[in-house]
């Protein structure tokens, strides 16, 4: 891969706020990588840029694009990125931080020219690397769709405290289930009575959080899906409670807990995010617990399943999914594996700054049996890398919107690979 020309600029992101993008010139074509930018941001996230700021980011990556001019890369497999990270170690060190959200761009248009070189979608380059002889199976989509906390901060009305509402359907076709999933959130405008969105394009209201759990149920009930909410518990964690403002009245870390383990048995809920706020990796693993732990058999069930005895229990299959508490880093990762505290996590590349590391918490969840979400970020660009990411290393489930231009070409991507498929 011989570099004819490489140069950065700053873009406008879905929120109308200031991202970076990078343009790669080989003698294959030209290549063309945006980073998403997230509102609801970990403690251990990588910083996204500088510490002077995006410009003095862009700054430096002209500099280092003016370095990779006139270079050869072999890119065969995705670990041959390192190749690149080493040149941006090496820079950094004399020049200062790229940020996240650049050196994931970077990692991200190398990865596109490397597939076109092998004259392979990017999915499938990544694919044969590392799932090679598998057959590729589609992720299902995690569909926000009705939002409040930080996604919904410019609303100067009540709105719930939990971050998102979700819908995610269990099809063996992604278009199908996409399909259902905007049917879905066409319904709760209905319900909800409004035409008002957020930043993720997910309908806003006042109503509280179990008030909009009803108005979910109902809907998923409808079109037969499962439900979820990311709490983003650390964005309203004021360091002592939870300080619930659509209800004025606060929890402690207990009462969360518990108010957690309830609402997964009260509203049947398929999928749990960020719960607890980011450093309670043993609160997390109450939660999976309850989860584990086995309830007597309901009097219906006991008529409708005559086999079973009502002195038998079951336990519940829910999703406890790290996304503040993990932050794609490996080190974490790790820890909450060892702890118990998660049976999923989600993945956002430009958490991470490094699509290097975002394989190698790939290859554990996969050894550890840990569900995979591949993640957009509330900030979203026209670009698709995080389609061709999701399909490509294997993951169980894609959040990325439901509606939206920035959201809805993500989708189109993955129906896109679908059709590949047939």
């Amino acid at each position: 891969m011989f570099i004819k020309e490489a140069k950065g600029k700053i873009i406008k992101d879905s929120r109308g706020e200031k991202t970076i993008q990078i343009s790669l010139t080989t003698y294959t074509g030209k290549f063309i990588c945006s980073s998403p930018s997230g509102k609801s941001t970990g403690k251990y996230e990588v910083s996204c840029y500088n510490k002077d700021g995006i410009k003095k980011s862009l700054l430096l990556l002209n500099e280092f694009c003016d370095t990779l001019i006139n270079k050869n890369f072999l890119i065969r497999v995705v670990d041959d990125l390192m190749q690149v990270q080493v040149l941006i170690d090496k820079f950094e060190k004399n020049y200062g931080k790229l940020g996240g959200n650049v050196t994931y761009v970077i990692h991200g248009v190398f990865l596109k020219a490397a597939a076109q070189e092998k004259q392979k979608e990017v999915w499938e380059f990544i694919f044969d690397d590392v799932n090679k002889g598998k057959t590729p199976v589609m992720p299902m989509p995690v569909g926000n769709c009705i939002g409040g906390g930080l996604h919904s901060q410019h609303v100067k009305m009540r709105r719930p405290d939990f971050q998102e509402f979700l819908l995610i359907p269990n099809e063996e076709k992604f278009s199908r289930a996409i399909t259902k999933n905007i049917q879905a959130y066409e319904s709760a405008r209905t319900l909800l009575r409004t035409k008002a969105k957020n930043d993720e394009s997910a309908w806003r209201t006042n109503k509280p959080n179990e008030e909009v759990l009803l108005i979910l149920m109902q809907i998923a009930e409808k079109y037969k899906l499962r439900i979820g909410i990311d709490v983003a518990a650390s964005t309203f964690f004021n360091g002592k409670f939870y300080d619930y403002k659509n209800k004025n009245l606060d929890r402690d870390r207990s009462e969360q807990i518990d108010y957690m383990s309830r609402l997964i048995q009260k509203y049947d809920l398929f999928y749990l995010e960020d719960p607890l706020q980011e450093e309670d990796f043993l609160g997390f693993k109450e939660i999976l617990e309850s989860t584990q732990k086995t309830k007597p058999i309901t009097a219906i069930e006991e008529k409708t399943q005559p086999e079973t005895k009502p002195e038998l229990i079951r336990s519940r299959n829910t999703l406890i999914v790290g996304d503040d508490l993990i932050t794609t880093n490996v080190q974490r990762l790790t820890q909450a594996i060892a702890l118990k505290s998660i049976n999923s996590v989600i993945i956002k590349p430009n958490q991470i700054g490094s699509i290097l590391e975002v394989k190698k918490v790939v290859e554990i969840c996969k050894k550890k049996n840990i569900k995979m979400i591949f993640s957009h970020r509330s900030g979203e660009t026209m670009d698709t890398l995080i389609s061709d990411l999701a399909v490509g290393f294997q993951a169980e489930f894609i959040k990325c919107g439901i509606m939206g231009r920035e959201r809805l070409i993500k989708h189109k991507r993955l129906m896109d690979i679908e059709q590949t498929l047939k």
